[in-house]
């Protein structure tokens, strides 16, 4: 046993071998997911002007602070702000009123915005439920059933982030809030780390694409896509290349073709002991192979390939494994990439929930998929139910799971009922809980 490494060994060592990529400038959608390498502050105020939060009238709050249902205040309309307007507005007199759209430049002079609601819109009766149209309005005065306080559904200029204050912080990851402030900024472009663009390679004769039919011995190669997605999902560029026979001058020859676009290279397949293993027969000598204490995926190969040494993660061929392998080394190396500060997933406490009590190999981890529940209000923990069996093949299973359940190197069994760490895969991107 002392030949195998630990799953956290292996993980240490990858990372210790990664740098994040080098900043780039991108437009801002470009740069949604990825992660912001430049302090930004704010250039000007925002908003830049005071403005209105509701459509109404901009007054003085002394002219109506007694104006009720049955005795209304009466003002004089003396014009309009509208959003986007660029005419000169006037100075705000005792007894006026201007009518005033959300988000338009606050007159001078005015200390409070009354809401349509709360007026007669001009038309000389109770009050109404929107703003008239500006013909109705002109020269008519309007009447004012309710008071508003200094300050009322006004939007101070630089209520929302004072010029010079910080924006956003090197090491934020952009998404669609942080892009909309950016955008709200002024900025057309940031510089972000970029999304590692990763190539995905499937080994083995027996592969042929989904859609085409199968021939004796054949099977479809589902590791691409899952892999593919995998890496998509993880805020990856991925590409999925053509599947590579058994041969070592044909994959090296995919290899040298596919590395001019790739950060990172992932294969599958062709890893452990047999006599057409072609990943360790064309790689040996710049990637180590490796036995990991875990199951599944025991199987497993890292090394940095080609004149610009690009980090290539070889994983097992069955579609269990090289998915827990995915998980468990691939994702945090993509994340460490990008310049993410936590690279893994967050691990979670959970009560299994099972039939019959489940085994595990002494002295490996093993990670068996799992549905996880998590944990009702008031409850510390959530639960946890195997999906299927512990078998690499079995990917039906995989498909309904949605966590991994970890069994530590010490158990050889895990009871109903135990607290067991568990990795929720999420939905959508989500994680559920926090690092632990």
């Amino acid at each position: 046993m002392s030949d195998l490494w630990s799953v956290d060994d292996h993980l240490a060592d990858i990372l210790r071998a990664l740098r994040p990529l080098d900043p780039i400038a991108l437009p801002l959608l470009d740069a949604d997911g990825c992660v912001l390498t430049e302090d930004v502050t704010v250039p000007a105020a925002l908003p830049p002007f005071d403005n209105s939060s509701m459509d109404g009238y901009a007054v003085r709050a002394a002219d109506v602070a007694a104006a009720t249902g049955e005795r209304p205040v009466r003002l004089a309309v003396v014009g309009e702000s509208a959003a986007g307007g660029v005419d000169e507005l006037p100075v705000l007199r005792p007894g006026q009123a201007l009518r005033i759209m959300t988000g338009a430049p606050l007159p001078a002079g005015a200390d409070a915005v009354v809401p349509v609601e709360w007026t007669d819109g001009g038309l000389g009766g109770g009050p109404v439920a929107a703003m008239p149209a500006a013909d109705l309005r002109e020269g008519a005065p309007v009447r004012v059933h309710r008071p508003a306080a200094p300050g009322a559904h006004i939007r101070r200029r630089g209520s929302d982030a004072a010029a010079g204050t910080l924006a956003l912080a090197a090491g934020t990851v952009l998404g669609p809030a942080q892009l909309g402030l950016l955008a709200a900024l002024g900025r057309a472009r940031v510089e972000v780390r970029p999304r590692p663009r990763v190539v995905v390679l499937s080994t083995g004769s027996e592969l042929v694409p989904p859609g085409t039919p199968l021939g004796p011995g054949q099977i479809h190669d589902s590791n691409g896509f899952t892999l593919t997605a995998a890496a998509r999902a993880a805020g990856a560029v991925a590409y999925r290349a053509a599947t590579v026979a058994d041969e070592p001058e044909r994959l090296r020859a995919a290899l040298e073709d596919q590395l001019s676009r790739a950060d990172l290279v992932i294969t599958s397949g062709g890893v452990s002991v047999g006599a057409y293993d072609v990943v360790k027969e064309a790689l040996r000598g710049s990637v180590e192979f490796r036995r990991l204490a875990m199951q599944p995926g025991k199987p497993q190969g890292f090394g940095l390939v080609g004149r610009q040494r690009v980090p290539l993660l070889a994983l097992p061929g069955n579609p269990v494994s090289s998915y827990v392998s995915f998980e468990l080394f691939v994702r945090p190396a993509l994340r460490a990439l990008a310049g993410h500060p936590q690279v893994a997933r967050p691990r979670v406490r959970a009560r299994l929930v099972c039939d019959a009590p489940l085994t595990s190999p002494a002295g490996r981890r093993q990670y068996l998929r799992g549905a996880y529940t998590p944990p009702a209000p008031g409850e510390r923990l959530g639960t946890v139910r195997p999906v299927g069996g512990a078998s690499s093949h079995l990917l039906a299973a995989l498909a309904r799971a949605d966590a991994l359940i970890e069994i530590p190197e010490a158990a050889t069994t895990a009871e109903a009922g135990a607290e067991l760490t568990v990795v929720p895969l999420g939905g959508g991107g989500q994680e559920y809980g926090s690092s632990s």
